[in-house]
């Protein structure tokens, strides 16, 4: 049995939507290795943690590593690290630049080569990126030049990836998110953020993990970008 478990790896898992992510993929039976930076030892044998800073290129091949040596495959990977820094475009730091393209973009380049390596020796894999709607629809009400920058990037690497490995068994897309209800948002906030969908509400997580377990499941789908986003794309 435990040859024919399917694996996945999910970056920023300590809370949030990766947390929700190892979860769901646990209650699926899936072997899960969950990393970030401030991630807990865990005791279910199934569920192996590595804390590391994702934008570390040994991070992301040590987890790989880690994950063969204790699993023996990786089917799955979830890209969910990342960090959004809403701003003026003018008054961005230095170190917000940096800091950013390393957790979004540093962060899924250097995991995801280990990663397909490892899915390409199996024959089959697939890579979901976690992305924003603000890409492809700008709203001035939330300027975050640095998130369209790396995430748009992504979004990108998604298409083209998809196209790359298309015949070698390994399919790659991403969701494209909303606002969510996480941590990150406060409770006094929900209301204002809201409504900035055309359905008046913030996502809720399980909304997120319906769209990933969605296109895990799909075998015909590759190079999609999944809108989670109320509506968001589609216009105001």
């Amino acid at each position: 049995m435990g040859a024919e478990q399917k694996v996945a790896v999910v970056t920023g898992a300590s809370q949030g939507i990766g947390a929700a992510a190892v979860a769901a993929f646990r209650d699926r039976n899936y072997r899960v290795v969950a990393t970030s930076r401030s991630i807990k030892p865990s005791n279910d044998p199934d569920l192996l943690t590595i804390a590391g800073d994702i934008g570390d290129p040994e991070t992301g091949k040590r987890v790989i590593e880690e994950a063969l040596a204790r699993f023996g495959r990786v089917d799955t990977l979830i890209n969910n690290a990342g960090i959004f820094i809403p701003g003026a475009f003018t008054d961005y730091t230095e170190e917000q630049y940096a800091q950013v393209l390393s957790t979004n973009l540093n962060g899924f380049f250097f995991i995801s080569q280990h990663a397909i390596k490892a899915m390409e020796k199996q024959g089959r894999g697939h890579v979901v990126q976690i992305s924003t709607s603000l890409i492809d629809h700008a709203n001035s009400n939330v300027p975050s030049v640095l998130a369209s920058l790396t995430k748009g990037g992504l979004n990108a690497a998604t298409t083209s990836l998809a196209i790359e490995y298309a015949k070698r068994g390994i399919r790659v897309n991403a969701v494209a998110l909303g606002i969510i209800k996480t941590p990150m948002h406060p409770v006094e906030t929900h209301e204002m953020l809201g409504g900035l969908h055309p359905m008046g509400r913030m996502g809720e997580m399980s909304d997120i993990i319906d769209a990933i377990l969605y296109l895990e499941r799909a075998p015909f789908v590759t190079g999609e970008i999944l809108h989670v986003d109320g509506g968001q794309s589609a216009g105001h």
